[in-house]
């Protein structure tokens, strides 16, 4: 026999639950602001942009063929630099205590499509070093492409500023917040669901005509207050008998 479950079932079981639901989520969204405020280190950012040419006059310079070839040489200027070649450079320069291995995965080099303009994002704990790396690989990259390839025309189109990035750009607690939320309104859902898949126990009658269908011939209530019999004053039994002489009320 299936057994189906109408939408009113699941609603009553979230219902049902809804104290587990909302508890879990609240744990989650405080341990992740805990975590995105107290625990992370923030990540502040910093960018500067280089323009790659081979021409030096203004015909060549617009010349298609030329440009294209700029164009598909920018994923080589990438590769150079994040080389060992001027990130050892660098860290020389800025006598950072880290190896150019270490300095190139906080560098990443991008450029737009059919563009000869490249960008050198640089993400650090630190605001000013980001700003000292970006700018500091700008230049070595100017002075050593020459020497590289057969460039001669490489120029800094916008310098990092230490203005730019005084915002951290890792973590973001209002987006790990919103994702803790989302994943804990999961997990207690989920967790409801499961709950109530394995409570296997009847409490109402309703439960013994849908889950026995046999009918319910009678229920037994339960009595939380019964009332306490009431103390009947007895006689004083123990009152004195009078003696020989006496008379009562003397």
């Amino acid at each position: 026999m299936e057994e189906t479950i109408s939408l009113r079932e699941l609603f009553a079981v979230l219902r049902k639950r809804l104290w587990l639901i909302v508890l879990i989520t609240i744990i989650a969204a405080t341990v992740s602001a805990v975590i995105s405020f107290f625990v992370l280190t923030p990540v502040y950012q910093s960018k500067t942009q280089i323009l790659v040419n081979q021409a030096k006059s203004d015909e060549q310079l617009y010349n298609t063929q030329a440009v294209q070839t700029n164009i598909q040489l920018i994923n080589t200027y990438n590769d150079i630099i994040t080389s060992p070649a001027i990130l050892d450079k660098v860290i020389k320069e800025l006598k950072l205590d880290k190896s150019a291995g270490n300095l190139s995965s906080q560098i990443q080099v991008t450029s737009a499509q059919d563009s000869q303009v490249a960008q050198i994002v640089v993400q650090d704990t630190s605001a000013k070093r980001a700003t000292d790396i970006a700018n500091t690989t700008a230049s070595v990259f100017q002075k050593e492409v020459p020497k590289l390839m057969n460039v001669d025309n490489v120029k800094v189109l916008s310098k990092a500023k230490v203005g730019e990035s005084a915002n951290p750009v890792k973590p973001q607690p209002l987006l790990n917040i919103a994702v803790a939320i989302v994943v804990g309104l999961m997990v207690g859902v989920g967790l409801s669901f499961l709950l109530e898949y394995l409570d296997n126990t009847l409490k109402t009658e309703q439960d013994i005509e849908n889950i026995l269908e046999l009918p319910v011939m009678g229920v037994i209530t339960t009595i939380k207050d019964v009332p306490k019999a009431t103390n009947v004053q007895r006689p004083d039994l123990t009152a004195r008998v009078p003696q020989r002489g006496e008379t009562f009320g003397s």
